[in-house]
């Protein structure tokens, strides 16, 4: 029986065949790559309230309030 290359891969499909799966896994590691940091970047932008942001801006703000108050507080 005479099985060439039928059923089976020869040397260049194999290596073609892993060389792409390497692509293949490097641009999904690519894309989430990118999806987390713009995730991430998001977060870091004044969005009306809910971003880390904005809850840092509100916690510098109470930390002013609170230093007014000790400053102008009688001893």
């Amino acid at each position: 029986m005479d099985n060439s290359g039928v059923g089976w891969m020869n040397g260049i499909e194999l290596a073609l065949s892993i060389i792409g799966g390497f692509i293949f896994i490097q641009i999904q590691l690519v894309g989430m790559v990118r999806w987390l940091v713009k995730h991430y970047l998001s977060e870091l932008v004044p969005n009306s309230g809910s971003s880390i942001k904005d809850q840092i801006n509100r916690l510098e703000a109470r930390q002013h309030e609170i230093y007014v108050h000790f400053m102008n507080k009688d001893i």
